[in-house]
């Protein structure tokens, strides 16, 4: 066998891992946000910055941000939990510690203080939890599609061939899912009437950059022979293919279909979809193709996967935009935060169940259909995610809430404070500043960047070196540094008030 097809086989004929263990990794990132913030508010009691420089806060957000998850995925797979009740821990400690130099200086019981924190204002207009939820997706993608090709990256992790949960399973439903988060329709309370013509020109038009990124990734990975996961989308076609489809084709649909209603156009398409894979032979063609032998003899027979499933990923689309609306919905007060955080709980925890259900009596999750089962489990998925970083940031928030003149960068900040005796205290360091010296914002401002990077370094990596026969300390080594480098590389721009983008 070639060195294409060894590496080929290496991420091959994969059944994945349980969603259980996913949703443990995903916990990962969250709880290193927690830690991080309650790290920065504990000692920034006292002194009003960690570091005097950007070389400082950018080691700090690495070694706490993302080094974490590198090694999560890697040499601490197998002991996740013990992870996770580590990091657990330590965040209790520091937040014992935020209250102890709380009853020194703030004279007012822990219940009084409760009390007034839920009618505090926070935020401004703001939801940070959906930009760390995005910047969250995108570092694990970067780390998982160099990683795959590792030893040491563990293969009920990587993409799963026909059914299954993979962690790598998750990226493009969640890319989608966290795009309609912010789209244009989710951001809009009252969408302005216009003709379909009109609004899928404007699509048409705004992605214009991923079916050119689409091309130039098809080109170049002919042009040079790399290895290809054909069942992942087909011959042809690719991800950034998927999802400049999905964005226009999910447009049309919306302007057709009123906001209230925007789930109800979802679920039909979805369950819609499952049904004629069910009652026709559409699931027999795009598991073995119109021959039954696997063939890839024309266009649609060779990019089976990639076409039919932009189907489901138009109704986790549109059900994306639903919860972005609900979510990007004005509140003010923590109180009413509290509240929707409630009914997003309630909203994932049915998702889960109902993928219980339909794995037993429908069928099990399949990327590579999209079908209605993995639909329900990247909604639920992403759901859950976004609800573990808003408790995230009212932890924090509520942290801060006890330590005047604290900051944490990337998450809510108290407006006022109610209570008589808490002092907001003004700030030796514009907010602003800190901000722009994260690592979230960072990678935010030039998300497309941060990915097209990754995959640049993925196939220069795999170029050059022997992924599949690294030894588990050079492996680790490898996505360390390939890992700092692409996070240095948009931290850099940041910092000079760069965005690369030319559309």
């Amino acid at each position: 066998m070639s060195s294409k097809q060894l590496k080929e086989a290496f991420i091959r004929n994969l059944n994945g891992t349980s969603i259980t263990e996913i949703s443990s990794g995903l916990g990962v990132t969250t709880l290193s946000i927690l830690f991080r913030g309650l790290l920065f508010i504990s000692l920034r009691r006292k002194t009003s910055v960690i570091s005097k420089s950007w070389i400082g806060d950018f080691f700090i957000d690495y070694i706490l941000l993302v080094l974490p998850l590198v090694l999560s995925c890697t040499i601490f797979c197998d002991a996740l939990h013990i992870v996770l009740l580590c990091i657990v821990a330590l965040c209790l400690v520091l937040f014992y510690l935020i209250s102890t130099k709380r009853n020194k200086s703030i004279k007012a019981s822990l219940h009084s203080i409760c009390q007034s924190f839920l009618n505090a204002h926070v935020g401004n207009g703001t939801v940070p939890a959906v930009t760390t939820l995005r910047v969250s997706l995108n570092v694990l993608t970067a780390v998982s599609i160099l990683g795959v090709d590792f030893p040491i990256f563990p293969r009920r992790y990587a993409k799963t061939e026909t059914y299954g949960t993979g962690v790598m399973d998750i990226g493009v439903g969640c890319f989608i899912f966290g795009n309609a988060l912010v789209s244009p329709e989710a951001r809009t309370q009252e969408r302005v009437e216009c003709s379909h013509f009109f609004r899928v020109k404007k699509q048409v038009l705004s992605v214009w950059p991923l079916i050119v990124l689409g091309l130039a990734r098809l080109i170049s990975v002919k042009a040079i022979d790399y290895q290809e996961h054909v069942t992942e989308y087909g011959v042809h076609w690719n991800f950034f293919f998927t999802l400049a489809i999905v964005r226009v084709l999910s447009s049309l649909l919306l302007s057709l279909v009123p906001p209230q209603r925007i789930w109800f156009g979802a679920a039909t398409i979805i369950v819609g979809y499952q049904l004629f894979l069910e009652v026709t032979d559409l699931k027999s063609f795009l598991l073995y193709g119109s021959d039954g032998q696997g063939t890839r003899v024309g266009f649609l027979n060779a990019n089976r996967e990639g076409i039919f499933s932009v189907i489901g990923y138009v109704g986790i689309y549109m059900i994306g935009v639903q919860v972005g609306l609900y979510v990007l919905k004005k509140r003010i007060l923590v109180k009413e935060w509290i509240g929707a955080i409630c009914s997003l709980v309630l909203l994932s925890s049915v998702l889960f169940i109902s993928i219980i259900v339909f794995e037993i009596y429908v069928e099990p999750v399949s990327r590579r259909m999209a079908n209605l089962p993995f639909c329900i489990w990247i909604v639920g998925q992403c759901v859950a995610w976004l609800c573990s970083f808003l408790i995230c940031d009212l932890i924090l928030a509520f942290a801060e809430y006890m330590t005047p003149g604290s900051y944490v960068p990337s998450t809510w900040n108290i407006h006022n404070s109610s209570h008589p005796s808490i002092k907001r205290v003004t700030l030796t360091k514009d907010p602003k500043k800190e901000a722009h010296q994260c690592l979230i914002e960072a990678i935010n401002r030039n998300q497309l960047l941060y990915f097209l990077v990754a995959n640049l370094l993925t196939g220069i990596v795999n170029m050059t070196i022997d992924t599949m026969h690294s030894s588990s300390l050079f492996s680790l080594f490898m996505l360390v540094f390939y890992m700092f480098s692409n996070c240095l590389i948009v931290y850099l721009l940041h910092i000079r008030n760069i965005s690369v983008k030319f559309w």
